[in-house]
């Protein structure tokens, strides 16, 4: 396994695996490998011949008070894990490489953003559209993988890839969980011992919802509110949103009766955490 800093270097390694009739796959991911990232790569590796695994922490999506500079980064680490699962090349530019000192050129999207992790990061998904855009380009994979944790930007880089005919599958893939239930995150490490018990609210609320819906629930306030119940249980926990919306459209519902997303972020002390489930 190779890791380059440059796009040349990317570029020069895709072309010689395209003479040679290899198929791409592409993990884009801001480092700190946790388990959920292993295994985007992993689905990777089992459905192309090369894989991509792009290390960079973008500082286009992250808002003036948000944590670039405190962002977990360990690229020792990040190595092992894209190794051990069978990735081919590591592609940790420096944000020089990807943004030159004249940059004027940008990603936005007119839908699916206004919403949910859009509506409290104004900025956050033009910074992912414009990064992923450029990833696309530089890499040309035939497959690209995406975690559901992100349902959102799952939802958002599908609509992106439809819409600027970039002829790349996007390949989402389930969310990985500690054994207790907390979605698997980078941002876990800022917890403390206190905070990391009371961060299981975020799954135990979403069962919640799910249990109703599953007794035959179709009342989209009803559930909504169950799960806005449940998080004030915990004192250490205050709400961002807990929203019910169409999954293809990432609009508010009334009625289940379509494919929905339940999504919630929710801030345990001061950090911010997502958590979802899709019901089809």
């Amino acid at each position: 396994m190779k890791i380059v800093k440059t796009v040349d270097e990317v570029r020069k390694q895709v072309k010689e695996w395209r003479s040679k009739g290899y198929s791409v796959g592409l993990v884009p991911t801001m480092g700190y490998l946790h388990e959920g990232h292993k295994s985007l790569i992993t689905s990777a590796v089992s459905q192309n011949d090369k894989v991509v695994v792009s290390v960079f922490v973008n500082p286009m999506q992250f808002g003036p008070t948000e944590d670039l500079e405190s962002y977990p980064r360990d690229m020792d680490r990040d190595a092992k894990v894209c190794e051990d699962a069978g990735a081919s090349l590591i592609f940790n530019p420096e944000p020089s490489e990807m943004y030159h000192d004249d940059f004027s050129s940008f990603v936005d999207m007119g839908t699916l953003t206004g919403g949910l992790c859009g509506k409290s990061r104004p900025i956050h998904f033009r910074g992912v559209c414009t990064v992923v855009s450029k990833l696309f380009n530089i890499v040309t994979p035939d497959k690209a993988y995406f975690g559901q944790k992100d349902a959102q930007q799952l939802a958002v880089i599908r609509h992106m890839v439809s819409d600027l005919n970039f002829g790349i599958e996007i390949v989402g893939c389930p969310i990985i969980r500690e054994e207790d239930g907390l979605a698997k995150s980078s941002r876990n490490t800022y917890l403390n011992e206190n905070e990391r018990n009371a961060a299981l609210i975020l799954s135990k609320s979403l069962n919640e919802g799910r249990r109703l819906i599953e007794a035959g629930e179709k009342d989209a306030a009803k559930i909504k509110q169950a799960i806005t119940d449940y998080i004030n249980t915990e004192p250490l926990a205050k709400i961002d949103y807990v929203e019910i919306v169409d999954w293809n459209t990432l609009e508010p519902v009334s009625k289940l009766d379509r494919p929905i997303l339940a999504a919630i972020a929710v801030y345990i002390g001061k950090t911010r955490l997502i958590d979802n489930f899709i019901i089809s």
